[in-house]
């Protein structure tokens, strides 16, 4: 098995990234298409990074800075991948990522009912609050 290499996404990525995250990451949401991701990586280069090992994408995550929050996203690895170090290495980078970029403190937002997520998230070292509720409101153009 090869090193994991981990680089930041392009729009080359960007099908492959949502076929992944269709099998890795709970399925997609509203923003998760092609237009929505492009306009991520055209924004923010370095927001979505990705695993690869052996030339094979293995896992993302974005590492979404706002100037003011670090907020993570999409942490997915491949099924048969998990519990590899693919998912450490790739918070290790978002995180290292927000401390350049002069961010206090990182959040991510997981399914409640994605326990392996969950178990991920606290291995790592992040802990829920569960006295937040996240609003939401779809967005028309």
């Amino acid at each position: 098995m090869t090193d994991l290499r981990l680089r930041a996404a392009t729009s080359a990525d960007l099908d492959t990234v949502l076929a992944f995250w269709r099998t890795a990451a709970e399925g997609t949401s509203i923003s998760d298409d092609r237009e929505g991701v492009e306009r991520l990586v055209t924004r923010d280069p370095e927001a979505l990074i990705l695993a690869e090992r052996d030339g094979e994408l293995v896992g993302t995550v974005i590492a979404g800075f706002d100037g003011w929050r670090c907020h993570l996203y999409r942490l997915a690895v491949h099924p048969g991948r998990r519990r590899q170090g693919i998912g450490s290495a790739l918070l290790t980078a978002a995180e290292d990522r927000f401390v350049r970029l002069g961010g206090g403190r990182a959040d991510a937002m997981v399914l409640v009912r994605n326990e392996t997520g969950q178990h991920a998230w606290r291995a790592a070292g992040y802990t829920p609050e569960e006295h937040w509720r996240r609003w939401v409101k779809p967005l028309t153009h």
